[in-house]
């Protein structure tokens, strides 16, 4: 205890100190909120990386072109790593067995996904038939894109310089088809694949190599 001296030299107690309270700091609510947002923001994103890695897999992709009708053998193939790609439903690497054998459906690219739409164990030609490619100009299709499966027919155009018969120079020989796919070079013109008949092939080459047929829609798919 301490004193301290007083008047006549009569010690007396010193007062004693009042006890010393400490305010609790007040917390915001704002800044509360704000701390719970980007705790959960932070769990949303440690939950999407694992997500992202768990679907990450191994896909075909297409390392080579592939022309329709072809059959598909393992050096048309490369299997590549992708995340999320189950979504584009491609064809899984280690089902590479299942898929060499079969014919492209369609032009594969390279550098895309092989999908199972893609591919087909059916033939594409029917009996007596045979497949052309056919480069056209945009005078020479129709306007509205071809399908897989679409009638048409190839049609004579007249030849001005021409020698030979007056049916020779009006044109208007016809010969149907079937469309098989069709491909867009980085110019206008449509590569058309057709199946034809065997007999029609050489005069349809003939009439094609001197820019003179086209092609009219007479069936869709």
């Amino acid at each position: 205890m301490s004193v301290v001296a007083s008047r006549n030299g009569t010690p007396v107690e010193a007062p004693v100190a009042p006890p010393r309270v400490v305010r609790q700091r007040r917390i915001r609510p704002g800044l509360l909120g704000l701390a719970i947002l980007l705790i959960a923001v932070g769990g949303l994103g440690a939950a999407f990386a694992v997500t992202s890695v768990r679907s990450t897999g191994s896909y075909l992709a297409v390392a080579r072109p592939v022309e329709v009708g072809q059959q598909v053998t393992a050096d048309d193939l490369v299997p590549v790593r992708v995340s999320g790609g189950r979504e584009l439903r491609p064809v899984p690497a280690d089902r590479v067995k299942d898929v060499l054998g079969l014919r492209a459906a369609v032009r594969l690219t390279p550098g895309t996904l092989l999908t199972p739409a893609q591919l087909t164990d059916a033939p594409l030609l029917g009996p007596g038939q045979q497949q052309i490619a056919l480069g056209l100009e945009p005078d020479q299709v129709p306007a509205r894109k071809l399908h897989p499966g679409d009638k048409v027919l190839l049609v004579s155009t007249p030849d001005a310089s021409a020698n030979g018969s007056a049916a020779a120079r009006a044109g208007g020989t016809r010969f149907e088809g079937t469309v098989i796919d069709t491909a867009t070079p980085q110019n206008d013109d449509t590569v058309v694949y057709l199946a034809l008949a065997v007999r029609d092939v050489p005069a349809v080459v003939a009439l094609a190599a001197d820019d003179r047929i086209a092609l009219v829609l007479t069936e869709a798919a």
